[in-house]
C-alpha cells in the first residue's frame, strides 16, 4: 500500500470530497448494483459522472477500458479504480470492498436457505420478479452507454461488428477487444477525427472533481513508481497466495478447501470477457469434474447472482459454499459451507485489487497518448456491442423457457423457441421497462415493485 493511505482516510485529497461522503456514495452504488456489468456500469456512470460530477466522462471511459482488459469483474474493478483516484489506496479498498459486500451477504443468506430447504417457492417468486426488473435495467444501461460512446458512424459500426461477432459467431472476447484496439490505434495515428478522444465534464457541465484536482500534473499517488509497484505487488500477492499455500501445506491437495482455493485462484487469472464468458467453464468443472453441484443447482446459483447486488461472478461463492457443505471435513456442514464460500470469494476478488493498484498509475500516465486514446475509444464502442450481447443473452433466459442451439456454417448462438415464451415474465418486463423509460421511476422502486408482483403471481397461481 502507498504511503499516502492514512492521509486519504483522514481528508478530502484536495478535491472537496470527504472520505465519509465517499463511503456513503459507494455503499449506495453497491446496493444498486443489480443487472450484471451492464447495469452496474450504468449505475456508476449515473451517480459518479452525471449526479456527483466526481469524474469526467472521458476519464470514466478510460478507466473502464482498462478494466475491460483485465481478468475479473470489470464493474468491481472500475469502482476500485475510481475510489483509488479519489482517496488513494484506502479509497480503492473501500470502493471495491463495498461493491461486493451486499452480494456476499445476499448470496450467503440464500445459500443457507438453499442448503437447508432447497428451492423455496417464495424465494423463486422473488427471483422471478427481480429478473424482469433486471432485464429492463440492463436495456436502459445499453441505451445510456451507447448514447455516449457511439458518437459517430464509425463507432456505431464497430459496436455492430462486435455484437455480431460475439453473439452469432462466438468470437472470443479478447479477440474482439484486441481487434478494436488495433483499429482504433491505426485510425487515431492516421488522424481520423472519429477516433479522437472527446473530453466531457460531469453531469452539470462543470469540470469534474478528479480532473480539477489533477490539473496539468498527476498527483503523487497517481504517478508510477517502481518502489511502490514492488510494495503493492508484494502485499497483494501475499494476501492472495499465503492462504492458498497454508491450506495446501496443512490439509493437502485432495482436501475440498484446498481444491476451492486452487480452482478459484485459477479462475481469477483467466476470467477475461466478463462473467458469462467463464461461467460455462466453471459450471462444467464444478458439475462434471469436482461434482460440487448438480446442473440444476448451478443454474439456481446463477439465478441468485443475477438477481442480487454485486458482480455476477458472485455465483462462485455459492459453488464454494455447496462444495464445502457437502464435504465438511469434521466441521458442521453450515460452518464448512460458510468458510468454503468466503474462501472462494477471497481468492476470486483479492487479485482484482492487485491489478488496479499495480497497473492504474501507468494507465493514467497514458491518457494523453493519441494512439492509445484512439485504441481505447474504439474498445469502448466494441464494449457497447458486447454489453448488448449480454443483454440479449439475459433476455433469452428470462423471457423464454427453451432455446435451440444453432451450430452450423460458422454460426454459434442460441435461438429462442417462440412457443416457450414466458408470458408472465414478458408482462413484468414490459411493465418494468415502462416504469423506467416512460415514467422515469427509480431503480429501487422498480425492483421492489417487480418483487411484489412476482410474489403476487405466485400466490394467485400464475407462476
Amino acid at each position: 500500500m502507498d504511503a499516502t493511505t492514512n492521509e486519504a482516510a483522514g481528508g478530502d485529497a484536495g478535491h472537496g470530497i470527504s472520505f465519509g461522503e465517499a463511503v456513503r456514495v459507494w455503499l449506495r452504488v453497491a446496493c444498486l448494483s443489480f443487472g450484471g456489468p451492464a447495469g452496474q456500469i450504468a449505475v456508476m456512470h449515473r451517480i459518479l459522472v452525471e449526479e456527483k460530477n466526481w469524474i469526467s466522462e472521458s476519464r470514466f471511459l478510460h478507466a473502464l477500458n482498462y478494466c475491460m482488459l483485465l481478468p475479473g469483474p470489470e464493474a468491481q474493478q472500475l469502482a476500485t479504480y475510481i475510489g483509488w483516484l479519489l482517496h488513494r489506496t484506502a479509497g480503492g479498498i473501500v470502493a471495491g470492498g463495498l461493491f461486493i459486500l451486499p452480494g456476499i451477504i445476499a448470496i450467503m443468506a440464500l445459500s443457507y436457505i438453499y442448503a437447508a430447504y432447497g428451492n423455496v417457492g417464495f424465494v423463486e417468486a422473488l427471483f422471478f420478479g427481480l429478473k424482469a426488473a433486471v432485464l429492463a435495467i440492463v436495456v436502459q444501461a445499453v441505451v445510456r452507454v451507447g448514447k455516449r460512446a457511439l458518437r459517430n458512424n464509425v463507432m456505431i459500426g464497430l459496436a455492430a461488428v462486435a455484437f455480431v461477432a460475439i453473439f452469432f459467431f462466438a468470437v472470443p472476447f479478447p479477440v474482439i477487444i484486441i481487434g478494436a484496439g488495433i483499429i482504433g490505434y491505426l485510425g487515431a495515428r492516421s488522424g481520423r477525427a472519429e477516433f479522437a478522444a472527446t473530453e466531457h465534464g460531469g453531469g452539470n457541465g462543470k469540470k469534474a472533481a478528479v480532473d480539477s484536482l489533477f490539473g496539468e500534473e498527476l498527483p503523487e499517488h497517481v504517478r508510477p513508481s517502481v518502489s511502490r509497484a514492488f510494495r503493492v505487488g508484494t502485499t497483494w500477492l501475499l494476501l492472495w497466495l499465503v492462504p492458498v499455500a497454508a491450506l495446501l501445506i496443512g490439509l493437502g491437495q485432495a482436501n475440498v478447501f484446498s481444491q476451492i482455493a486452487l480452482f478459484f485462484s485459477k479462475m481469477a487469472m483467466v476470467t477475461f470477457g466478463g462473467a458469462y464468458a467463464v461461467l460455462a467453464y466453471v459450471a462444467q468443472q464444478a458439475v462434471e469434474h469436482y461434482h460440487w453441484v448438480g446442473p440444476r443447482e448451478m443454474l439456481d446459483g446463477l439465478g441468485m447472482a443475477e438477481t442480487t447486488p454485486g458482480p455476477l461472478i458472485m455465483v462462485l461463492q455459492f459453488v464454494g459454499f455447496m462444495a464445502a457443505f457437502r464435504d465438511p471435513n469434521g466441521l458442521s456442514p453450515m460452518l464448512a459451507g460458510t468458510l468454503g464460500g468466503l474462501l472462494a470469494t477471497w481468492v476470486t476478488f483479492t487479485p482484482c485489487f492487485l491489478w488496479i493498484f499495480l497497473g492504474a498509475p501507468y494507465i493514467e500516465t497514458l491518457r494523453g497518448n493519441k494512439g492509445l486514446a484512439g485504441a481505447l475509444t474504439a474498445i469502448t464502442a466494441a464494449v457497447v456491442g458486447v454489453i448488448l450481447n449480454l443483454s440479449i443473452w439475459f433476455a433469452l433466459h428470462t423471457l423464454f423457457r427453451d432455446t435451440v442451439p444453432v451450430r452450423s456454417l460458422g454460426l454459434s448462438f442460441d435461438m429462442p423457441v417462440p412457443s416457450s415464451i414466458d408470458i408472465p415474465a414478458l408482462i413484468l418486463s414490459i411493465a418494468a421497462a415502462t416504469a423506467i423509460f416512460r415514467f422515469n421511476l427509480g431503480m429501487l422502486w422498480v425492483l421492489a415493485g417487480s418483487c411484489v408482483a412476482g410474489i403476487v403471481f405466485r400466490l394467485v397461481g400464475i407462476i
